[in-house]
């Protein structure tokens, strides 16, 4: 590996490439989360309507539900995606973007995922209220839950949890 590389990569890389890493983890994390949503939203918890976008580019199959119903298996969904997504984002947060050890890592692990449980809450809420009350699509109800999650989680991690 190259000197340029490795040092991208380390730590000490410098807020521009610190900024890009956590970019690029954040989307490997969303598609983690969105595969976890989806096969969950396809499956077990029914909530995508005929017209979603997911429907028709992926072929999922489609539930004929309220949209109150669509609203409550859409948080569950995703609360289970924010699990398996954070988990792997704490740890590659650690690993390539932000120097661990302000805290232990038990605590460090706790305000990781208060913090993100905290971003989830309030993005899925708006995304809940999106569904539930003027009837957007699922998938774009995703949409605006990773913006804000994203903007949110990235400030809260590199100033208060990891040490920058």
């Amino acid at each position: 590996m190259s000197n340029l590389i490795k040092k991208i990569l380390s730590h000490e890389s410098g807020p521009f490439w610190q900024f890009v890493k956590y970019g690029c983890i954040g989307v490997m994390a969303t598609c983690v989360q969105a595969a976890v949503f989806y096969l969950l939203a396809a499956t077990l918890l029914p909530c995508l309507k005929a017209d979603d976008w997911a429907v028709r580019v992926l072929s999922l199959p489609s539930a004929e539900v309220t949209d109150a119903v669509r609203g409550v298996r859409f948080v569950w969904a995703t609360a289970v995606g924010f699990v398996f997504a954070n988990v792997f984002c704490w740890l590659m947060n650690r690993w390539f973007v932000f120097k661990p050890g302000r805290y232990a890592w038990s605590v460090e692990l706790v305000m990781f995922f208060s913090v993100s449980g905290l971003a989830m809450a309030l993005a899925t809420a708006i995304s809940w209220v999106l569904i539930h009350q003027w009837g957007l699509m699922t998938t774009l109800a995703v949409l605006v839950e990773v913006v804000v999650s994203f903007l949110f989680n990235f400030f809260i991690r590199k100033f208060v949890i990891f040490k920058g």
